[in-house]
């Protein structure tokens, strides 16, 4: 548009339109382009020359305005149009307003706005299908039986690392066929073989590594870096799944050690997914006094038992081989009353010791159950796969390791 188009040929444009009755008639009559004239008129309607009538195609009557000389008599009038917008702009439900773009014209008046919006996951929709998850799978009518006999010097850790539930893999491009039935099938048997094969133990301690879940919503995407991932089934199935198999593996626990603490670590595949986790164990797990789950926040898990401390973190903000010093300043009590000291990574998905216990600490990283995706089998990435569960004595440090290796690799089927 013209901005500097003169009032004469706007109000020439209007006189024209209102004689020859079509905007194809006036402009042929004055001479000019169709598109010329709309031009012009669409500026005489934002001038206000267009009165009363007609009102353009689009537009609205938005201000009427008269003027009159000394005797009263009307001796103009100016109607100002505005375009029609249509409905007021409403976020649709789940959304939040994500950011505004708008197409102006030279002299800046808005033509056209675009109002961008983004899935804002309701924590109550993780209830929902939570809840779900559950309908068909009810607890206990009494609770489980305590094992008869345990050693109350003893606890077994049982390092839950890395399941990235509702991961998919296609063996055509990996060799591996990977999805939520799979994973289920595959780690649900492995939990329990593992479990069974440890020494009753007066404490079990079920520790979520991270990345439990695989993606923390239905962009399937990672929270901070937004790399797109493979994923089997909706955000909800995959949560429902993820659940069901922390509740298997709690239960297994149960039948075998004497009390058992739970704590869901967050890793930067599930930070949201791991909290609505723990806090779905805890209301599961209100009546059973054999059970402690802990929900603190932190990104750090600390725990002494007689001589022994131990520490982990999923590994995707610290080091490894830093969480031996970070152990020694925030748990320094702890540091001096035991002697042996045990820190446990993951993220990586493949078997690390990298710090003896001649420097006060032995630190690992653990193997991932589960087989590579497309992105890291491309990658060139290598690891075994395996669970494995540790027994501690609290005078004497780790006196058995039970290790369940996933024989699935060959798993082919269309």
């Amino acid at each position: 548009m013209n901005p500097a188009l003169p009032d004469d040929l706007a109000i020439e444009a209007v006189e024209a339109l209102r004689t020859h009755g079509s905007q194809n008639a006036a402009s042929r009559a004055l001479g000019v382009a169709r598109s010329t004239f709309q031009n012009r008129i669409h500026h005489a309607a934002r001038r206000g020359f267009m009165g009363t009538g007609p009102v353009l195609p689009g537009y609205h009557i938005a201000k009427e305005t008269a003027v009159f000389n000394k005797d009263g008599d009307l001796v103009r009038e100016f109607v100002q149009q505005k375009p029609d917008h249509g409905a007021e702009f409403s976020v649709p439900s789940g959304h939040t307003i994500k950011g505004v773009s708008a197409l102006v014209d030279a002299t800046g008046n808005e033509i056209v706005k675009w109002v961008k919006t983004r899935e804002e996951r309701d924590p109550l929709q993780a209830v929902e299908a939570i809840k779900e998850a559950f309908v068909d799978y009810a607890s206990p009518v009494r609770p489980i039986a305590e094992p008869s006999s345990c050693a109350d010097d003893m606890m077994t850790l049982v390092p839950l690392a890395d399941w990235h539930v509702g991961m998919f893999s296609w063996h055509r491009e990996t060799g591996t066929n990977w999805d939520l039935k799979i994973a289920e099938e595959v780690l649900g048997a492995g939990i329990d073989g593992l479990i069974s094969r440890t020494p009753p133990s007066g404490e079990c301690v079920i520790l979520g590594g991270g990345d439990l879940l695989h993606s923390d919503n239905n962009r399937n995407e990672t929270a901070n870096s937004g790399n797109a991932l493979d994923v089997d089934g909706r955000y909800q199935k995959v949560l429902m799944v993820a659940c069901r198999l922390i509740v298997r593996t709690i239960d297994a626990a149960l039948k075998r050690h004497r009390r058992v603490t739970v704590r869901i670590l967050p890793g930067n595949h599930d930070e949201h997914s791991s909290v609505a986790v723990a806090y779905f164990l805890l209301a599961w797990y209100r009546n059973e006094p054999r059970i402690t789950v802990d929900t603190d926040p932190s990104l750090f898990f600390w725990k002494r038992f007689g001589l022994v401390m131990l520490g982990a973190t999923h590994g995707h903000t610290v080091k490894i081989e830093k969480m031996a010093s970070i152990m020694a300043h925030r748990r320094a009590e702890d540091w001096g009353a035991t002697k042996y000291r045990f820190v446990h990574g993951f993220h990586w998905h493949h078997s690390r010791k990298m710090v003896s216990e001649g420097e006060g600490v032995i630190s690992e990283i653990h193997q991932a159950p589960i087989p590579q995706d497309a992105w890291h089998f491309g990658s060139g990435f290598i690891s075994g796969r395996s669970m494995q569960a540790i027994t501690y004595h609290s005078m004497f440090g780790e006196v058995s390791r039970v290790r369940d290796v996933i024989l699935d690799a060959e798993k082919t089927a269309a």
